[in-house]
């Protein structure tokens, strides 16, 4: 054996090692973006084997809504765990979705409304917003990240911007213009190029999203990379146009009628309740019809699910996939003599579903923790190996869900409405793209008649929760022994009560960041019962 030969022989014993363990070390790629990274750090040395992240967001999805979908009680629900205390921090499309994308409650985040100055994506992209999101996180950690469906109100807000893509995503499938919230006839931004669907069944949006996300995770998988789907359907959100094959559903149902449907009594609530006389015999028929409308519409989406199962079977990669199921906000129909809508610090507004299956998770459970959307990116971080951020208001879901036995949790949940509407000029320019439709104009063709929600903040905790509006009302309920909010507590309550849970809330409505972790603890002295 010649000595160039023994040589390369002894280099290759000694690098080989190296070699193989480059190859086997997952690769991180270093932050190249300027960001505050509210709810994740990107660290040195990645899991080996991440867990790939399935995101469902539904829009204007009560909780009642889950008993009709079979394919979620099945392949989630009896698969997995349910939070059945997890609240939005805002019941409001924009300001939700900006705290499920950055970690932090709207009064961090400054994003109040669905549009105008102090809301929709044209603030969010003003703001610099996009390079902090968990998209971004998950991305530099090396999943391949895609969002597709609903992004952010208002988005592109002009022509200009129509096949802008934020940063954090290696693929985006998003309307940009056309009648999405039909599910019909509008045009998406598919990475960069804008492709128009019209009025054929296949055009159907949750079907075109269903196999967008399908073929992403057949690829992903086929190229051995960890995934985040940002699956973002636009139903149940009226008008409520279900997929021509379930049009004939649920045709002799009715929306549900709670106790709190048409209330009789309301002379104890605020006055913009006060001000709604009861329903009519006419405007009930027009939300039993919207009802049956959600109900069919919501239909595509579990058919999804099943789809989405069914692909992550085939691919291999179920048992290493966190399914998640929400919504952005709930949604009464009727209640406290509300016809149709969100925004109120109702329990149909406030309180959505939340099912998760995955790896390390028991099946078939239920958890009473309050939770919230404060507390996704933070859970999408833990997930995917990131490091906790500083700046973030919200804590991992994953010891909850687990069942692991918890020292500390949140005691209370801020709730709040910011009040305000887009300006008819503004509306007017942006009705062409993805403004939303006004929820009373579902039920009854007015605006009219839709009670001006004003501004509130407040505290939901296991057994009360308590509302302080901009008009200096009040409202205190004892969910415990008032399920459905009939009676209003706060003028005959202790008011050392009321002064404990107002210094609480305004704890929480001024903190930020690892503040938020403490100000949600409830009081060493609290005040019994009212």
């Amino acid at each position: 054996m010649n000595k160039t030969r023994h040589l390369s022989m002894v280099l290759t014993l000694i690098w080989l090692p190296a070699i193989l363990a480059s190859c086997l070390t997952p690769k991180t790629t270093k932050p190249a973006l300027d960001t505050k990274a509210p709810c994740f750090k990107v660290s040195n040395q990645q899991a080996i084997r991440q867990p790939n992240i399935l995101f469902i967001l539904t829009d204007d999805m009560d909780v009642e809504l889950m008993a009709d979908m079979p394919n979620l009680q099945k392949l989630l629900v009896q698969q997995g765990v349910t939070l059945d205390q997890f609240f939005v921090n805002v019941p409001q499309c924009c300001p939700s979705r900006s705290t499920i994308l950055l970690g932090q409650y709207s009064q961090n985040t400054g994003i109040y409304r669905n549009g105008g100055e102090q809301g929709g994506f044209k603030t969010f992209f003003r703001k610099g917003l996009e390079t902090d999101t968990i998209a971004v996180g998950l991305n530099l950690a090396g999943y391949r990240t895609v969002l597709m469906g609903k992004y952010l109100n208002g988005y592109p807000s002009d022509s200009k911007k129509r096949t802008y893509i934020p940063p954090g995503w290696d693929e985006w499938y998003v309307p940009i213009s056309g009648n999405p919230y039909s599910n019909l006839q509008y045009k998406l931004n598919e990475n960069g190029e804008i492709v128009h669907y019209h009025q054929e069944p296949e055009d159907y949006l949750t079907d075109v999203l269903a196999a967008k996300a399908a073929d992403f995770i057949r690829q992903s998988a086929a190229e051995k990379q960890p995934f985040f789907v940002y699956l973002s359907t636009y139903a149940p959100h009226g008008p409520a146009s279900p997929a021509a094959r379930h049009a004939g559903m649920f045709l002799d149902r009715s929306a549900p009628r709670p106790p709190s449907f048409d209330e009789a009594d309301v002379s104890d609530k605020p006055l913009y309740i006060r001000n709604q006389p009861p329903l009519s015999d006419g405007l009930i028929r027009g939300i039993d019809h919207f009802y049956i409308g959600r109900l069919q519409m919501i239909q595509s989406v579990d058919e999804m699910i099943a789809q989405l199962v069914d692909t992550l079977v085939d691919t291999g990669t179920l048992d290493n996939t966190y399914i998640v199921f929400t919504s952005d906000n709930g949604f009464h129909l009727g209640q406290h003599r509300l016809e149709a809508g969100k925004l109120a610090p109702y329990e149909e507004d406030i309180r959505v579903p939340f099912v998760v299956r995955g790896p390390g998770l028991p099946v078939g459970e239920n958890r009473s923790q309050i939770t919230g959307n404060v507390d996704l990116a933070a859970t999408f971080a833990e997930m995917g190996g990131l490091e906790p951020g500083e700046t973030c208001d919200g804590r991992s879901l994953l010891p909850v869900l687990r069942g692991d036995e918890l020292t500390k949790w949140r005691d209370g949940y801020l709730v709040t409405y910011w009040a305000g509407r887009v300006s008819s000029v503004e509306a007017t320019a942006q009705a062409d793209r993805t403004l939303e439709p006004t929820d009373s104009v579902l039920v009854n063709g007015s605006e009219e008649a839709d009670p001006k929600i004003p501004a509130f903040n407040a505290l939901r905790t296991d057994q009360y929760i308590y509302v302080e509006y901009q008009t200096g009302e009040k409202e205190l309920y004892n969910l415990a022994n008032d399920p459905y909010q009939l009676e209003n507590l706060a003028s005959s309550a202790d008011p050392i009560l009321l002064d404990a849970m107002d210094d609480w809330l305004q704890k929480l409505t001024s903190c930020k960041g690892s503040g938020c972790l403490t100000a949600d603890q409830m009081p060493r002295r609290f005040p019994g019962d009212p």
